[in-house]
């Protein structure tokens, strides 16, 4: 049942495009019936839990950290939050390591053991400690650093 609900922003982007495509359809205009399903079909992209690609497991990094300490970015699909850290670190955000706690058990237990039993992202590794949520110049200043 969890693992459906975190699909389910993307089911319904996926439904409302297939309405649209029926409804403009419908009425003769294709080329607004395909913008907007387009729009729609990368919206659900983004909002899917399979968004992100290949990452580390939070299992390989945590051992890594003490002897490489880095940055690390516990995100999740959808989090406006995380859409945000990445959009604003730019380029920069290649040198961090980014982990999907949907996608990891290990990494979903240590965001919510350090943010009171919940799973607020993101939740960052920086030098000084765990940081929850912090301002995108805080985390560039430190991988710029680093």
């Amino acid at each position: 049942m969890k693992s459906l609900l975190r699909w389910s922003n993307a089911i319904v982007l996926v439904a409302v495009a297939g309405m649209m495509l029926v409804v403009y359809g419908n009425r003769g205009q294709w080329v607004q019936a395909l913008v907007v399903a387009a729009i729609l079909l990368a919206a659900a992209w983004f909002v899917s839990p399979v968004y992100g690609g290949r990452q580390k497991p939070w299992s390989t990094l945590r051992q890594r950290q003490q002897y490489e300490p880095g940055v690390v970015i516990f995100w999740r699909p959808g989090c406006v939050y995380c859409m945000r850290m990445m959009a604003s670190l730019s380029r920069t955000r290649r040198k961090a390591q980014w982990v999907n706690i949907w996608r990891d058990a290990e990494a979903a237990a240590f965001v919510r053991e350090h943010n009171d039993g919940n799973e607020t992202v993101p939740t960052v590794i920086l030098r000084d400690g765990v940081v929850t949520n912090p301002h995108p110049e805080i985390v560039r200043r430190e991988l710029v650093r680093g």
